[in-house]
């Protein structure tokens, strides 16, 4: 009873940590959705120029950072024009780019992972788009269209369908203050929470069994702690392969990350674990479904590759410069609610959420709710407000 009181205990107070850097990340995302229109993102993605995949990286920090409505996003805008490759360097920036991954790791592990992050993803949706252009073959690309129009339903294919961004002209602050830009931003922020609680969730209970349940020496092992050169190398091998079989993605893995760093791994190898979201074993699943069995194997490929070089040089760049942070300065949250700044920011921004949350309820959210669960037929209608 002690053992499971101590990693509950670990899961509240993580969770009161990273509250309010939660609701400030998806209601800047739900800003920009609000008054973006799905369709200028498309035109924007039409090839792999370094232009287009600069406008879908851009595009991609602004939006969710679920990693499973990522994915069915990205299937969305490829099936609307845009280029495979722009289309995924959209998914890698909406879940390892956004500000609310940035502002936790900040939290959690030091500013320097949020710096790794924004000088990784960069990194890894270059070397995707340069590795894409060697193993994509027109026929490849062809069947995985076709494979992705059949409409086979993933877990977040009716949000994903969704184009909730104001229709009407004028300027961002006009349209984002009208009645449907507020109510566009209340059916959104509502909405990106039920897609990613059940992650969150996960990743907070496993992070705290491990935290309390799991010896020390357990990880030191594996990842060769004691042995910098050879955990150096071994460290960004590892940990992709960690994160696939740990289910855990998007913000959910942050905590996972504290664990497996305070463990032992090596400062490159924990940032591809945390980059590795995206080849959790029920994602390759979706990638399957949406796009074939060969489209997932080149998908499992690159993506690991690039997210082991992004890894690598990291770890290059930080390492001789002395950046690379003490892995004591990282923490595992058990204080629980105390009055400090924390908490007067948890206050704030739950009676933003309450009222977004009131917002999406009075104008028809519940009927909004009932559509993610998937539209199998594949017409997708734009959703307007």
């Amino acid at each position: 009873m002690h053992a499971i009181e101590h990693a509950l205990r670990l899961v509240g107070s993580m969770t009161w940590e990273i509250l309010w850097a939660l609701i400030l990340g998806f209601l800047l995302s739900a800003v920009v959705q609000a008054v973006v229109r799905r369709a200028t993102v498309v035109r924007l993605m039409g090839d792999d120029s370094p232009r287009s995949l600069a406008v879908a990286t851009g595009f991609g920090m602004a939006s969710s950072s679920c990693s499973y409505a990522a994915v069915a996003l990205a299937r969305s805008l490829f099936r609307k024009g845009a280029d495979f490759t722009a289309a995924m360097a959209f998914q890698i920036a909406s879940t390892n780019l956004v500000i609310e991954l940035g502002v936790i790791l900040l939290l959690l592990m030091g500013w320097q992972f949020t710096l790794a992050e924004f000088i990784g993803g960069p990194i890894i949706i270059v070397i995707v788009a340069l590795l894409f252009r060697r193993v994509l073959r027109a026929k490849l690309v062809r069947d995985a269209a076709t494979q992705a129009d059949k409409g086979v339903a993933g877990s977040m294919e009716g949000h994903a369908a969704m184009d909730m961004s104001v229709q009407r002209g004028g300027s961002f602050f006009r349209r984002l203050v009208s009645p449907e830009g507020t109510t566009s931003v209340a059916h959104v922020f509502v909405m990106e929470w039920a897609a990613i609680w059940k992650d969150l969730v996960i990743g907070l209970f496993i992070a705290g069994a491990l935290g309390a349940w799991v010896p020390d020496s357990f990880w030191q092992g594996l990842f060769l702690d004691g042995h910098p050169l050879l955990a150096a190398i071994w460290g960004p091998l590892i940990g992709p392969l960690v994160a696939i079989v740990s289910f855990v993605c998007s913000v959910g893995n942050v905590p996972l990350a504290v664990v497996i760093w305070t463990g032992g791994i090596s400062f490159g190898g924990v940032i591809a674990f945390i980059f590795a979201d995206l080849l959790i074993l029920p994602i390759l699943n979706i990638y399957r479904k949406y796009y074939g069995a060969k489209m997932t194997l080149a998908i499992v490929g690159v993506f690991y590759v690039a997210m082991v070089v992004a890894g690598y040089v990291i770890e290059l760049l930080f390492t001789p410069t002395g950046l690379t942070p003490d892995p004591a300065s990282a923490h595992m949250p058990t204080e629980g609610i105390t009055w400090n700044y924390t908490t007067w920011l948890n206050i704030v921004f739950l009676a933003v959420a309450a009222i977004l949350v009131w917002r999406f309820l009075r104008t028809g959210g519940r009927a909004m709710m009932s559509m993610m669960g998937g539209e199998p037929d594949g017409d997708h209608k734009s959703m307007q407000h």
